[in-house]
């Protein structure tokens, strides 16, 4: 398996830190953000976030985005895009930069629930991927759909049932452990089982949920929140070794929004963590 960062974690450094920072840890590669985002007074995970790449003019930063990658020693382990599959044109957009960059694989987003009833949603979202995996095609990339609580593919029936048929080299599934804490767990070795070869890609994050308090009608109030790699609900041990049973040998993208450390500390405890639970020996 190999290491990566999504930025959407890293929002206090620039693409240039990242970049540097990812790889003096000896991280194998990162994923960048790319979004158009508010503004905001300190640097946060979904809004001014520095390490963030703009949709707007994504084609102007091309040059760069691969410059700061490259010269750090860094692959791509996919672009984690924010473009709605329905947005053809920004989608079409996102499969040209991916081909360009030589990224391989980028994210498209599913729609949320309650925007539309989930029949209109699920056969509108089909329609959107069956195109969207001719397109991915043409530009001999893949698109991804990740495992989202609060969407149409918050596990990974779910997902399959938007992907079955699609070709997929072209449209593949994300797999995120920490997003099931919130919704849509199901056993990882049948989750894998099912998806075969949909489980292109596998994001690592960690979920806790806590007692918040009591309801109108006195029973208990819970809430979940992002919780460190070691702390949360998810046994990553665990799931790390089932995906090798299961041959699974690809990425695997951190995106860590726990607080409790330090950003840089984070980042080099969380690859010391993963790659000692991969049994790898460079793991310090």
């Amino acid at each position: 398996m190999r290491f990566s960062v999504f930025t959407a974690s890293t929002p206090q450094w620039t693409p240039a830190e990242a970049a540097r920072e990812l790889a003096a840890q000896g991280w194998d590669g990162v994923e960048w953000r790319v979004t158009d985002q508010a503004d905001a007074a300190e640097p946060g995970f979904w809004a001014g976030n520095r390490a963030t790449w703009p949709l707007n003019g994504l084609e102007e930063s091309l040059p760069e985005i691969d410059r700061i990658t490259r010269a750090a020693g860094l692959d791509y382990s996919g672009i984690g895009a924010y473009v709605p599959s329905s947005a053809r044109e920004d989608v079409e957009r996102v499969l040209a930069a991916t081909a360009t960059l030589r990224a391989g694989r980028v994210r498209v987003t599913m729609p949320k629930l309650g925007t539309a009833p989930y029949p209109e949603l699920f056969e509108k979202t089909r329609d959107d991927l069956a195109w969207v995996a001719q397109r991915a095609t043409a530009h001999g990339v893949t698109a991804l759909v990740e495992l989202h609580h609060g969407t149409i593919a918050a596990s990974a029936s779910s997902a399959l049932r938007l992907v079955d048929g699609l070709d997929p080299a072209r449209v593949a599934v994300i797999h995120d452990v920490g997003n099931l804490i919130y919704e849509g767990h199901e056993d990882h070795r049948a989750a894998f089982e099912m998806l075969g070869p949909y489980l292109a890609h596998v994001h690592v994050k960690n979920v806790a949920w806590q007692v918040v308090g009591k309801r109108p009608d006195g029973s208990t109030a819970w809430a979940a929140d992002w919780a460190p790699l070691r702390e949360g609900q998810a046994d990553i041990g665990a799931y790390l070794r089932t995906l090798r049973e299961v041959g699974y040998d690809g990425w695997l993208t951190v995106e860590d929004f726990s607080t409790a450390l330090p950003l840089a500390e984070r980042t080099r405890d969380n690859l010391a963590y993963l790659r000692t639970l991969a049994g790898d020996r460079t793991a310090s």
